[in-house]
């Protein structure tokens, strides 16, 4: 009696732990979801080289183009009529100097590792027409410093 008591409860933790391993976790969700207002993880920004980046800058006309280095680094020298907005000040809140979430930004940094954290930062914000476009050391057009 207690081997067939073992072996009912052996098949019966086998056969959870099969049908435990086939559950829908395991299955991508499907993309029926629509797009909230609110902050998401992963919203979608573009990514767009600095070529591009300077075509805009030339056709567009209300843009905001935007430094998220260290204000140091801003002062040392960036593109001129960027704002500077450091990567490690953008959370989860309102951002003054961003009113308009409808509005084109252009983010930059020095390399491209900030630029693309701050434009997945901003577009889990809500904001909807941001485009990356790396760092400044692959900028060919003209730099602008503060003087001290």
């Amino acid at each position: 009696m207690m081997k067939r008591t073992a072996l009912l409860l052996t098949l019966i933790l086998c056969l959870t732990a099969a049908l435990c391993g086939c559950t829908a976790q395991d299955q991508p969700a499907p993309d029926t979801a629509a797009p909230s207002a609110t902050a998401r993880e992963d919203a979608p920004y573009t990514q767009i080289d600095t070529a591009q980046a300077a075509r805009l800058m030339q056709t567009e006309k209300d843009y905001i183009l935007l430094d998220v280095r260290t204000e140091e680094e801003y002062k040392a020298g960036h593109i001129p009529n960027a704002i500077c907005i450091p990567n490690e000040t953008i959370g989860t809140g309102e951002i003054g100097a961003l009113k308009d979430k409808n509005q084109l930004i252009l983010v930059y940094c020095r390399s491209g590792r900030r630029s693309k954290e701050a434009a997945q930062k901003l577009a889990n914000l809500g904001y909807n027409n941001v485009k990356e476009f790396g760092g400044i050391i692959d900028w060919t057009g003209e730099t602008v410093a503060e003087p001290e």
